[in-house]
C-alpha cells in the first residue's frame, strides 16, 4: 500500500531539489568561466559547444534533483512511470535543442573557415538544425509509447505529394547543395553571370543565392537559375588575378627606355599600394602599330578582384606623371581632313581636340 509522505520524505526530497539546483548553478558559473577561455581561442567551434553545454547541463542537474527527489517520494506505481516519463521528454528536448545548437554550429564554422569570408552557406546549417529537430522529435514519441512505424509511413507518402507539389523548390534546393558540394561557388566570392550580374557570394540558403555587388546592392538570385547560367568565378582556383591596361606612346619614342620607365613604375604600385601583389613582376607587351601610336599592353597584378579599381587608379598616375619627367610623349589621335576651297582640296592636319571645333565650308 502505498504510504502518506512523511515529514522526513519531504525533507529528503527537498534536500534532493536544493542538490539538483546548486549543481545546475555550480555547473553554470564553471561553464560561463570556459566561455571566456573559449573566446580567446582561434577555433570557434569550441565556443559553439560551450554555448551548447550552458543550456544542457543546468536543465540535466534540475531534472537529477527532480528525479531524485520523486524517487524518495511514496508514489503510485502510475505516477512514478509519469513523472519519470515527463522528465525524459524534458532531456530529450533539451539535449535535441542543444545538439541542433552545436552541429549547427559547427557546420557554419566549418563553412565559414572554408570561404575565407565572414560569409554562411546556411543551407547546410538549416538542413542539419532541421535533421537534428526531427530525429529528437521522434525519439520523443517512441518514449512516449507512441509508434512511429505508421508516422513515417505517412510522412513517405505525404513527401511524394509535396515534393510533386514543390518541384521549383525541390530543384532550387538541390542545386544549391550541388553548386556547394562540387565548390563551384562559394561564399565569399566574386562571381559574373553571363546576363550581367555581378558580385560577391553573401549566402547560399535551401532557395536562393544572395550577391552583394561592389554598390552595396543586393541581388537574389534562385539556385537554380545559378546553376544554369555560365557564371565566371574571379575568386577561384586562385584569389589573386592579373589586369590589363592599354597605353600607347609616339613613334619617336625608344622603347627600351619606355619598357624600363613602365616597369620601374609598375615595381612601385606593386610595392606600395595595398592590394597589390609585390612578388608580381612587370610584364609589358608591344603588339600594335597604330595610327598615332606603338599600342602596349601592362599586366598588374592584384590580390582581390576589387583590389584592381584602386591598383590601375594610382598607376596610371603615376605612369603619366613619370612619362613627363622622362619626356615620353603619349600622342593625341590626328585626321587628315580636306577642306574644299572652289575647286581645290587643301590637306588640314587636325588632333583630336580640333575635333570639336566646327569644320570650315
Amino acid at each position: 500500500m502505498n504510504r502518506t509522505p512523511t515529514l522526513d520524505d519531504l525533507v529528503l526530497a527537498g534536500i534532493a531539489l536544493a542538490a539538483g539546483l546548486v549543481l545546475a548553478f555550480l555547473s553554470r558559473t564553471v561553464l560561463r568561466w570556459l566561455a571566456k577561455h573559449a573566446k580567446r581561442t582561434r577555433w570557434s567551434g569550441d565556443d559553439v559547444i560551450v554555448d551548447a553545454l550552458r543550456s544542457v547541463v543546468p536543465w540535466a542537474a534540475i531534472a537529477g534533483g527532480i528525479a531524485a527527489g520523486a524517487a524518495l517520494l511514496p508514489m503510485t506505481r502510475t505516477v512514478r512511470h509519469h513523472v519519470s516519463q515527463s522528465l525524459q521528454v524534458w532531456l530529450i528536448l533539451v539535449v535535441t535543442l542543444s545538439a541542433a545548437r552545436v552541429i549547427a554550429g559547427l557546420v557554419q564554422s566549418v563553412t565559414q573557415s572554408r570561404s575565407g569570408v565572414a560569409g554562411s552557406a546556411t543551407i547546410f546549417v538549416n538542413i542539419t538544425r532541421v535533421l537534428v529537430l526531427a530525429i529528437g522529435f521522434l525519439v520523443v514519441l517512441q518514449t512516449l509509447g507512441i509508434s512511429i512505424a505508421p508516422l513515417l509511413t505517412a510522412l513517405g507518402v505525404g513527401g511524394l505529394a509535396v515534393a510533386l507539389a514543390l518541384q521549383d523548390t525541390l530543384a532550387n534546393l538541390f542545386a544549391g547543395i550541388h553548386i556547394l558540394a562540387s565548390k563551384t561557388v562559394q561564399p565569399g566570392d566574386y562571381i559574373r553571370l553571363s546576363s550581367g550580374e555581378e558580385g560577391y557570394v553573401v549566402d547560399i540558403n535551401w532557395r536562393q543565392t544572395t550577391v552583394r555587388q561592389l554598390s552595396n546592392n543586393l541581388v537574389v538570385i534562385p539556385n537554380g537559375q545559378l546553376a544554369k547560367t555560365n557564371m565566371t568565378n574571379f575568386t577561384r582556383p586562385e584569389q589573386e588575378l592579373t589586369v590589363l591596361v592599354q597605353a600607347g606612346v609616339s613613334y619617336d619614342s625608344d622603347l627600351e627606355h619606355v619598357e624600363r620607365v613602365t616597369a620601374e613604375v609598375v615595381d612601385e604600385v606593386m610595392t606600395e599600394i595595398t592590394g597589390a601583389v609585390p612578388e608580381h613582376e612587370a610584364a609589358i607587351r608591344f603588339h600594335t602599330f597604330g595610327d598615332s601610336r606603338i599600342g602596349f599592353t601592362i599586366i598588374l597584378g592584384v590580390g582581390e578582384f576589387s583590389d584592381q579599381f584602386r591598383i590601375k587608379h594610382e598607376f596610371i598616375k603615376r605612369l603619366h606623371r613619370r612619362y613627363r619627367e622622362e619626356g615620353i610623349r603619349i600622342p593625341a589621335p590626328t585626321r587628315t581632313v580636306a577642306l574644299q576651297q572652289g575647286s581645290v582640296l587643301i590637306p588640314h592636319q587636325r588632333t583630336a581636340d580640333d575635333m570639336t571645333a566646327p569644320s570650315e565650308q
